[in-house]
């Protein structure tokens, strides 16, 4: 884009809370992992002065740990917030994980950002995950430029991966992703490869030279003028076409020329409205330089061709009870309304809330209102309490600065927020307003977990409830029927991280123990039982007889239970402890331990005794009725049995079918959907999907998704079910 002097912010590149939304740029950083991602936000933080040369905030001196190598391993699985300043604009750079197991933390990036930079690798290309990201955004409408990175790698070649990502997010208009530069390369060193050492300006038509490690501004050469003219027609064309100035087109088509500041204005038009997708290319600074290459290129970008706060807007708002309320687009002097877009707890400050404010002003000291609603099926409580801020705060690596308030379209952390969670809404406590959430992948991962040791039980509780409140695509569940504490997680890098925060920040130490289903079991065949309880030992003695008769009953049955006593054989008072005793034996199981289902029990007689029967006595009867009855016939187990979605690129279609099908699966049908893939559904014993997630994220190369829920239970094949009873003696 420019070629205009930039002076450099105050205070070492440091970004105070922004004055007003127009001078806040909220970008997220995109790619899948190696990308380039955090050392793009690195470059950037250099060149705008924020760090040196030697990783120091220039700041008295102090040493940051922006770059320490814990706090990098961190930043790699989670959300990081990196504020700058350039040219006057506070830039809030939220640098996302590029591994799948964390698409929380994108989402949540995705939630609080206006505009999208995709980091792609020139050496590696763009992965499935990357273009199923650039979809979501698409359907959106959010702005998105790329970056091309690694250009240093033998293999680098940046017209090829300008080609590639073209075709991979041009879709059906591959002239909307062109470059806006041309790398500028020097001489060929012994291997061959000629490194870039600058950039070519396509519409000011300026050559920018890196190779002092300081950017240079220079006129090019004549002999790249014909190359320049060719990408630089397209490039305009481009633009003009995106950002639909008809008169501008009329004029270029005409012969006339079109001056630089026009043509930029229109870029950042088309850029505004998600129509048009320039391509950057950027790489880290030599040890001695002071700024990256094409990081001025980037930063110009995102303060002159990304949106502002103002151009996005909020999410749907309603009142506690549902109500809609309309709120003007991000006004500081319209009632609060700011979102948790992340949790994490420090173990000096306690929990620490990254909030993005979509409107009105948040104070320090101030009391607000925090409603969380919608995860409750996460091991989440619904909550509407008062609470009061904390001290107000920009990140930087570990660091925070304090800030004495943030407006509207900012940024910012708030510290001790006791009750709020990732996904909850913050809202004047005399107005307390509850925003849309945005979506959470479901996680479809179990791990069943036991605590270590006895002081590891106690506090098993509350390191669970603190790590699902800071991620909420992390589902808690305390299972009835199998007795388990099952944490589910996206995929097993997801899982090692849980259990590093249980150990490490919640000081609990977990076991890891097979996950089980909730089997069930049934009688094959009708039975016949004599349940007698006659005990005799001075005073009240004991007695209870009672006959049964058993049946089978379709699926989703129940249970059934009959009286059919005639003549006073078993008096009236006691056929309802016979039905009890009966109900309980079937909750606790007759043959393997799993609750008994789909069967009708027919009491048809029975004897008492007037003073020795009694409600206990006969409850005893029921229960060895009944399993007097299971003793002969046969017990079928039943598993649970879920309809899974799988929505695959085509080109996966066979190997997923078959998949499916070696896991005992019955394919239902299949539909096409757009962008080249199919929907996939089936129903699958939920004992074959226990690691399907991860299976199928490496049989699809991570280009698939999947739901699940659960339809019925039905008979598990014999030899299935003898190893499942083995299993359970063995235990």
């Amino acid at each position: 884009m420019g070629d205009k002097a930039h002076t450099q912010p105050g205070a070492a590149g440091r970004a105070q809370a922004a004055d007003h939304p127009t001078s806040v740029r909220n970008v997220v950083l995109v790619g899948h992992s190696g990308s380039g991602k955090t050392t793009l936000v690195e470059a950037l933080a250099l060149t705008a002065g924020a760090v040196n040369r030697a990783g120091r905030v220039e700041d008295g001196g102090t040493v940051s740990d922006y770059d320490d190598i814990e706090h990098r391993q961190q930043r790699s699985v989670q959300l990081s917030l990196v504020p700058l300043e350039w040219d006057g604009i506070k830039i809030n750079l939220l640098d996302t994980p590029g591994y799948a197991d964390f698409v929380g933390e994108l989402r949540a990036g995705l939630r609080a950002a206006d505009a999208a930079l995709f980091v792609v690798s020139a050496s590696d290309g763009v992965d499935g995950s990357t273009r199923m990201v650039w979809d979501e955004c698409a359907a959106v409408g959010m702005p998105r430029a790329i970056v091309v990175t690694h250009l240093e790698a033998a293999r680098a070649n940046f017209d090829e991966m300008t080609r590639v990502c073209a075709e991979t997010f041009g879709g059906d208009d591959p002239d909307a992703v062109l470059p806006l530069y041309l790398p500028l390369h020097g001489p060929e060193g012994a291997d061959g490869h000629a490194p870039v050492t600058g950039l070519i300006g396509l519409l000011t038509q300026k050559l920018f030279d890196y190779s002092s490690g300081e950017r240079e501004e220079h006129e090019p050469e004549p002999d790249r003028l014909p190359l320049i003219e060719e990408a630089r027609n397209r490039l305009i064309e481009g633009i003009i076409a995106e950002s639909e100035d008809e008169t501008l087109m009329d004029r270029y088509l005409g012969g006339e020329s079109c001056d630089v500041k026009t043509l930029i204005e229109d870029l950042e038009k088309a850029v505004a409205r998600g129509a048009f997708f320039p391509v950057l290319a950027a790489a880290p600074a030599a040890e001695d330089a002071r700024q990256g290459l094409g990081t001025v290129e980037l930063l110009e970008l995102i303060t002159g061709g990304f949106p502002t706060p103002l151009e996005h807007g909020t999410p749907p708002v309603t009142t506690i009870d549902g109500t809609p309320r309309e709120l003007n687009p991000c006004d500081p002097d319209a009632p609060l309304v700011a979102e948790v877009v992340k949790t994490s707890s420090d173990p000096y400050v306690g929990r620490i809330s990254l909030i993005r404010l979509f409107s009105g002003t948040l104070r320090a000291d101030q009391t607000v209102h925090v409603s969380g609603h919608g995860l409750v099926d996460r091991g989440h409580e619904d909550h509407d309490v008062d609470e009061r801020i904390g001290a107000l705060s920009t990140p930087f690596g570990k660091q925070q600065r304090p800030v004495s308030h943030v407006i509207a379209g900012d940024l910012a952390c708030v510290a001790k927020l006791g009750r709020a969670e990732t996904g909850d809404t913050l809202s004047a406590k005399d107005d307390p307003l509850l925003m849309e959430p945005w979506e959470m992948p479901d996680p479809l991962l179990p791990l069943a977990i036991q605590a270590h040791s006895k002081p590891d039980e106690d506090k098993l509780s509350q390191g669970l409830a603190r790590l699902v409140a800071e991620d909420p695509t992390m589902r808690l569940e305390h299972n009835q029927d199998t007795h388990q504490v099952v944490l589910w997680c996206l995929g097993e890098a997801h899982a090692d991280v849980a259990l590093e925060r249980l150990r490490n920040r919640y000081g609990v130490q977990v076991d890891v123990v097979a996950h089980r289903v909730p089997l069930r079991e049934t009688f094959g065949d009708k039975a016949s039982g004599r349940g007698r309880h006659v005990k005799q030992s001075g005073g009240h003695g004991q007695f209870a007889i009672c006959e049964i008769d058993v049946e089978p009953l379709p699926g989703g049955s129940g249970i059934e239970f009959v009286d059919k006593v005639v003549g006073g054989a078993v008096p009236r008072q006691f056929i309802p402890s016979v039905e009890k005793g009966v109900r309980a034996q079937a909750a606790k199981g007759v043959a393997a331990g799993h609750p008994l289902i789909d069967v009708r029990v027919t009491l048809r007689d029975g004897k008492a005794h007037s003073v020795d029967s009694s409600d206990a006595a006969f409850q005893t009867a029921g229960a060895l009725a009944l399993r007097e009855a299971a003793a002969d016939t046969r017990i079928n187990l039943l598993e649970p049995v879920a309809e899974v979605s799988v929505l695959v690129g085509d080109d996966y279609v066979g190997p997923v079918m078959s998949d499916l099908s070696g896991r005992r699966g019955r394919v239902l049908g299949t539909e096409q959907s757009a962008g080249g893939r199919t929907l996939i559904r089936a129903e699958v014993p939920e004992i074959e999907i226990g690691r399907y997630s991860v299976d199928l994220r490496a049989l699809s190369h991570g280009t698939a998704r999947f739901s699940r829920r659960y339809v019925r239970h039905e008979p598990m094949p014999s030899q299935v079910a003898e190893r499942v009873r083995e299993e359970a003696l063995s235990a």
